[in-house]
Formats: structure tokens, sequence, C-alpha cells
């Protein structure tokens, strides 16, 4: 579904362009919904919830609109330094949209309806008294063989959200999408597009180079102790002659027993992670890539204001 080819663009006056901010709860399957639009993978996704932790911004590049997809952190009530900079960094992303969409679970909601409430609070509170268009996508229904199933979810979500445009939809098939699509286009400002319609984020390729090593992390890593990783990029150096690029990353992990977990049985588990990291990073870049990882111990770091703000800021430069 990569949307980003080459295309004519729309007469003066015709062209919409927008920032649209990403909003919901952990693990509703918002990266997933940015990357099939975008016919890449521009943000990480895993099985775990709260695997995005900054903003992350994704371009589809149309010829009669360019959409900027601002991916953000999940909505939640979790307490600690690390989990409020999570949910701040949501709130500043929906106060500078154009657009508000937020995606749900729809297979929660339906199988656990008592979660819908606790769940949307937050979000509701917030919205509750916008102008700006806000758009709905109840996600995950390709897991539904009965769709009627979905109706009372529906309606409760109509009754709370009354000013709101609401799409089943399924991130993962793109059941569903093209309708959503449309109504995001249609309710965008008049404008000229304001980036290249080749690029397809405006994150550095540093933070992105992280990223794939945090995903790795985290689908490799049981439990709890992906939360207490994080990847800063220390050294890249490239050669354009050779098309190599070498690239040093450490592994921060909060507590002196999760480095062995990282590293495993004769250093195998990173080595592993390694792998899989250098061939993602390898088709991003589109060259040959040596990839030297290092776990080292910060203990409390996801309380470490500086640090936090020092992670946060690389996807900024």
């Amino acid at each position: 579904m990569n949307q980003n080819t080459h295309t004519t663009p729309a007469p003066a006056g015709e062209h919409k362009f927008g920032y649209v901010a990403i909003m919901g709860p952990p693990n509703a399957g918002k990266s997933t919904l940015m990357n099939t639009y975008l016919g890449d993978k521009v943000a990480i996704v895993t099985p775990k919830p709260q695997t995005t932790r900054n903003q992350i911004s994704g371009i589809l590049s149309e010829p009669s609109a360019q959409v900027i997809f601002v991916d953000t952190p999940g909505v939640h009530q979790l307490r600690g330094k690390m989990n409020r900079m999570l949910v701040q960094s949501a709130w500043q992303a929906m106060h500078g949209a154009d657009l508000i969409l937020v995606v749900l679970d729809g297979d929660v909601y339906v199988r656990r309806p008592e979660s819908l409430e606790p769940d949307l609070e937050p979000m509701l509170k917030a919205i509750a008294q916008e102008t700006r268009p806000v758009a709905v996508a109840v996600n995950k229904v390709d897991l539904f063989h009965d769709k009627s199933r979905m109706l009372p979810l529906l309606q409760q979500l109509h009754a709370a959200w009354p000013q709101a445009e609401i799409f089943p939809v399924s991130a993962l098939t793109g059941d569903g999408l093209p309708p959503l699509l449309a109504f995001v286009k249609e309710r965008l400002p008049d404008a000229p597009a304001q980036f290249p319609e080749d690029q397809l984020s405006t994150v550095p390729l540093r933070f992105m180079v992280a990223e794939i090593i945090r995903e790795k992390l985290f689908i490799s890593l049981k439990q709890e102790l992906p939360y207490y990783t994080a990847v800063n990029i220390e050294q890249w150096q490239e050669d354009a002659e050779r098309k190599f690029t070498t690239i040093h990353a450490v592994i921060y992990v909060g507590r002196a027993n999760h480095k062995g977990m990282v590293i495993g049985k004769n250093g195998q588990h990173l080595k592993q992670i390694g792998i899989d990291a250098r061939k993602e990073i390898e088709t991003l870049l589109e060259h040959r890539v040596h990839l030297e990882l290092w776990v080292k111990v910060r203990e409390g770091w996801t309380e470490d204001q500086s640090f936090l703000q020092a992670l946060h800021s690389a996807s900024e430069e």
C-alpha cells in the first residue's frame, strides 16, 4: 500500500496539507496504521504496549494532499517520570495538529467492555470541547467474523464522541482505511506541500536506527525488561565511496542483573539482536552496515530527567 510514488501536483488552491495526531491507548495499533498508510515502516511495531516513546512523523504525499501523521506514545495513567513524559509528548502532538485521529483496539473493548471507560477518560476530557475535526478508528476488525458484535461498542463511541466520525478499520489488512483517509484529507487546510514527495519521515536516520535496535530488544526480551532498556547511537561513520556505514550503539539497562539477560550466554542473545537489527538497517540505508552493540548499566534512568530529555531530543535533531 505504498502511496509515496511519483505524482503530479494538484493545481494551486486544490491541495491539502496538515498534521494528524494519532492518539490512543497503548497497543491499539497506532504505529501499524501509520506504517500501512505510508507503505513503509517508519515507526517500530511490537506486540508489547508502550513501544512508541517519541512523536514520530510519517509523511504521506499524494497528488491532492500531503498528510503528516504524528504517531504518539499511548495515553495512559501510569506513574513515573518516563511515563509522564510519554503522555506529555502525546498531548503536545495533539495540540499542534489540524486533525485528531483516535485509534482504539476494538477487539479488547468487545471482549472487555468494562475497560473502555477508564481507557477513554483522559482523551474524552481533552477532546470534549474540540472544534477541530476528530476521527475515531476502531481497529482490528479483522479479528471479528461476526461484525455485528461491534455494534454496542460503536454505539457507545457515538454517544461519547458525538462530534467525531467513527471508522471500523484493520490497520493490519487495510480494511476500512481508504474512507478514513478520504475523511482526513477533506478536512485538512488548503495549503501546498511542505516536504519533498519522496521524504517519508521527519525524524533523523540516527533515531530510526536506534528505534530498529530497540524494536529487536522488545521482540526478543521477555516480560518487563524491555521497558528498562534504551538505545543511544554513539558513533556513526559513513564511507560514501564504499557505500558503507559503521554504527556503534549503546543499549542502556536499568539494573545490573539486566545486563546479562540482554547479552545472553556467551553473548549469543546480543549477537542475534545485532544480526536482526543490521539486516533492517541495511534495508533502510540501502547499503552495507557494520553494527557494534554494547550494553551499559544506568540505574534509575527511567527517572533521570536529563537522560530522558536527551533521548527525546535525539528524535528531533
